[in-house]
């Protein structure tokens, strides 16, 4: 693993940029306190790198770009606390400095994403089937409610209470519960060593091999199959990797880091298209489906990409029939971004969700589902 350069702990000294950043967030939490009373819904924006994903809101927006900054960061704890405005640029550029990385290596998609906005939409890249997902390195956060209070859940440990992970319902809600304004997030050391093997096969092939492979002990971090190509990044120490190698067998593929991070981005041609984007989630071993379209593979065969003109009603039943997810990431032209309907008993659980934090349905209201 990369050693953290010897450093003192990154802590704000009490001065006119926290001063400011303490205006900003009496700034937000009074805009949310008018939008309460007057029962006016607001639209939560940061870098809008991610306006893509989810229903459009034709509401008044509350920019939170500005509330940005990193508050402490402990290299040898592997903890960061950021405001939510945060550019992931940013946050990504200190942590490599110091031998460091996000481990769910998140998508930005445009160089204006933010922190809070990563963590609002739960995403998650290649390296999430080794590492987990965004939702699983969060460790604390600071929100406004909906009734403008300021709630803080968790803290900068891995096990800091007993009783409900609050903190973490923040992942993956996309600011339904509450406007983010500060996230402590676990890092990883990076890899010391990284190769990628490209195997030519059969999807059938290519299922089989990740499954096998996903049941051994071998530093996989990530996997790719599109086009007959099977992509397999292995991260570890020097030995275990070239070790793995050997085993495994595969072409080594030159300049790799290019290639993951142009599947990380969305910058792969497959991804470059007008036909609705579907995202669908599936236990690995599930054999493809009898949908028409073209797939990419991810994280062992557990995500899959499919660019497909069938209907929204067939593509999430035979999903379904599988005990899978299917959400639309995007949509074409003619069609609407549509998340897959919850079942009665978890309908039921995000409504009194979103009454506690925000009952009067003001924030992002719709953005998921029209019921709240």
């Amino acid at each position: 693993m990369h050693p953290p350069k010897q450093l003192q702990p990154c802590r704000e000294i009490w001065g006119e940029e926290q001063k400011m950043n303490l205006d900003i967030t009496q700034q937000l939490q009074q805009y949310v306190q008018n939008a309460f009373e007057n029962t006016k819904p607001l639209a939560i924006v940061g870098g809008n790198s991610k306006s893509f994903y989810g229903h459009a809101l034709s509401v008044d927006t509350l920019d939170v770009s500005k509330h940005q900054g990193v508050i402490s960061y402990e290299p040898t704890e592997l903890v960061i606390t950021a405001r939510a405005g945060t550019p992931l640029a940013d946050i990504e550029k200190l942590l490599h400095e110091n031998g460091q990385m996000l481990g769910f290596e998140p998508p930005a998609y445009a160089e204006t994403a933010t922190l809070g906005g990563t963590v609002a939409c739960n995403f998650s890249g290649p390296r999430r089937v080794s590492c987990g997902a965004a939702r699983d390195f969060l460790l604390g956060s600071k929100i406004i409610n909906g009734k403008a209070e300021i709630l803080r859940f968790g803290g900068e440990v891995m096990k800091n209470v007993a009783g409900y992970d609050v903190s973490r319902l923040m992942a993956g809600a996309m600011g339904t519960l509450g406007v983010l304004l500060e996230l402590s997030l676990k890092v990883l050391p990076r890899p010391e060593s990284e190769i990628t093997r490209v195997f030519d096969c059969t999807v059938e092939q290519a299922l089989q091999y990740m499954h096998d492979w996903g049941q051994k002990p071998y530093p996989i971090s990530s996997t790719c199959y599109h086009n007959s190509h099977l992509h397999v990044r292995l991260s570890g120490s020097k030995q275990s990797v070239v070790t793995t190698g050997k085993i495994i067998g595969g072409e080594v593929l030159g300049d790799a880091n290019r290639f993951w991070f142009a599947l990380k981005e969305h910058q792969l041609d497959f991804f470059k298209t007008e036909t609705p984007l579907w995202r669908l989630s599936l236990a690995s071993d599930i054999a493809p489906l009898a949908l028409d379209g073209e797939y990419l593979y991810e994280w062992g065969g557990a995500l899959r990409w499919l660019k497909s003109n069938e209907s929204v009603e067939n593509i999430q039943a035979t999903v379904a029939e599988q005990d899978g997810h299917a959400l639309c990431f995007r949509s074409g032209k003619n069609q609407t971004t549509v998340f897959q309907p919850l079942p009665l008993g978890l309908k039921t659980i995000h409504k009194n969700l979103k009454q506690a934090f925000d009952p009067k349905g003001i924030l992002n209201p719709g953005r998921m589902y029209s019921e709240f």
